[in-house]
């Protein structure tokens, strides 16, 4: 059984999910876009600001089950542009150290109420 993981410093779901699920030893965080989690409206229409808001929301859930971005093993990146992909990537690099988690970067043609990135995890506790 896993338990649902909610916390303010991160964006209220927006539908029937939670934030994230704890399964104890794994933790599967929903993806997250760019909304301030105190006003749950975008930060900004600009990538690299949105990028940042994304993975703020993604600490912020990792801190509330005592966790870090040392933990993510698998990370999903939706981009409305792949034309985004090279400032998308340097801001979440700068987030993270190596060893890097497992990534997939994908173009879709549209994100929850226009977001221009969408971000999800997995995360393990040692």
């Amino acid at each position: 059984m896993f338990k649902a993981v909610s916390t303010n410093q991160a964006p209220s779901a927006i539908g029937p999910y939670s934030q994230a699920t704890d399964l104890g030893h794994i933790i599967f965080i929903s993806g997250q876009i760019p909304l301030d989690p105190e006003t749950m409206e975008f930060v900004s229409n600009d990538i690299k600001e949105q990028t940042h808001r994304v993975m703020k929301n993604i600490r912020a859930i990792l801190e509330e089950v005592d966790l870090s971005f040392n933990n993510v093993a698998k990370m999903n990146i939706y981009l409305d542009s792949m034309d985004d992909f090279a400032v998308v990537n340097d801001v979440y690099a700068s987030y993270l150290s190596e060893p890097y988690p497992a990534r997939a970067a994908v173009e879709v043609s549209k994100l929850p109420k226009g977001a221009k990135v969408e971000i999800e995890a997995i995360a393990t506790r040692d």
